[in-house]
């Protein structure tokens, strides 16, 4: 039985895994928005104005998720400043202070592409956003800054001492991918409100379809790489994986969007539905699974 069986649990509940689930929208709505706009077709804009207006309200939502989880919720600003030099407390060895400060960057970037996003046409707020030489550095920069953030839960959950999280070197990548096909699900479902063109939600549908590949592979890459502990897991947490995850949250979105792409329909907005729920069950039963060993 591996170490890792008896140490202390740290007590995260469900804050912390709406504050993964919401992190990992909030980074992949902002990073999916910056490439539409950065290499996408000027109808493509309109899907990629919804994403950068989920961002900026998602991230707001982290921080007071973070923030109400502490047990001194009005210390939060320790994480980036030292109280006795008040100088920033940046900790590269630690991704819990990366994240912190990747959190604060992805909510500056995200808050100009807000402003870019709501404003519209209005002169002062466009520069903000490409084509411009400028926008074009703040969608990098903030692209950039919310792929940390939707992968670094991932990472800080890995370099922990608990049993599974610990065991594995797979859960950011894990959580970077969910979080790709959820944000593109979350836009296929809010891009036609948005002005979206068809044919942009019909290329978000069949990128998601490919992301759902990917993360089918990379949950079972996980599993083998847990090696002994892979069966306590399964045997408390399999049916939830398996039925909630794979089932609800791949296989039968993959299905949706293949069928809705034979028929020449609409992107299958159940199909998006489903992909969110599973990534919300798949942070669940992640640090769910830790908890209760």
């Amino acid at each position: 039985m591996p170490s890792t069986f008896f140490t202390e649990a740290p007590h995260w509940r469900w804050l912390i895994i709406w504050y993964f689930f919401l992190g990992g929208l909030a980074g992949g709505c902002y990073f999916l928005a910056s490439l539409m706009d950065l290499f996408g077709r000027p109808a493509d804009r309109r899907l990629a104005r919804v994403g950068y207006l989920m961002a900026f309200p998602g991230v707001l939502l982290c921080g007071a998720l973070l923030t109400v989880d502490l047990h001194r919720p009005e210390r939060f600003w320790h994480m980036l400043i030292q109280s006795a030099t008040w100088r920033p407390m940046f900790k590269a060895y630690s991704p819990m202070s990366l994240g912190a400060w990747a959190l604060l960057a992805f909510g500056f970037f995200s808050l100009l592409s807000f402003l870019a996003a709501y404003g519209g046409t209005e002169r002062r707020f466009t520069v903000f956003r490409p084509p411009g030489g400028f926008g074009i550095v703040v969608s990098v920069l903030g692209g950039i800054s919310g792929a940390i953030l939707a992968g670094y839960t991932g990472v800080l959950l890995a370099v922990t001492n608990r049993p599974i999280w610990a065991d594995t070197n797979l859960l950011g990548l894990v959580f970077l991918i969910s979080a790709a096909s959820t944000s593109a699900a979350l836009l296929i479902l809010f891009g036609p409100g948005g002005g979206a063109s068809r044919g942009g939600l019909a290329a978000l549908a069949r990128f998601d379809s490919w992301v759902l590949v990917f993360e089918l592979i990379a949950l079972i890459a996980l599993v083998v790489s847990l090696g002994p502990v892979a069966r306590v897991w399964l045997s408390s947490w399999g049916a939830l994986l398996v039925v909630g995850v794979i089932g609800i949250g791949i296989v039968l979105p993959f299905w949706m969007h293949r069928a809705a792409r034979a028929n020449h329909g609409a992107p299958a907005t159940l199909a998006a539905v489903l992909v969110l729920i599973g990534g919300f069950v798949l942070r669940a039963v992640i640090v769910l699974s830790a908890e209760g060993v």
